[in-house]
């Protein structure tokens, strides 16, 4: 049956080769479903940091600040 995930080959150097079937097996599911899992969790961290980095770049001396509720305000 087609899957409509895209594929990806991956080469993995023996270290995380090793670390990714040990968590796998603790978890008790495929090395596929955690790579994935491992893959999403990454992501995530990148976005906090660049959004991280674009709130540390705006606070700023003198910074006007708009009130949660005039933010959300339609």
């Amino acid at each position: 049956m087609p899957t409509s995930k895209k594929r990806m080959n991956l080469s993995l150097p023996p270290d995380i080769e090793r670390a990714l079937l040990r968590l796998a097996e603790r978890d008790h599911v495929p090395q596929a479903t955690k790579a994935l899992y491992l893959l999403r969790l990454a992501l995530e961290i990148e976005e906090d940091d660049m959004l991280d980095a674009l709130a540390s770049e705006r606070d700023t001396h003198g910074a006007r600040f708009v009130s949660h509720a005039r933010a959300w305000k339609k």
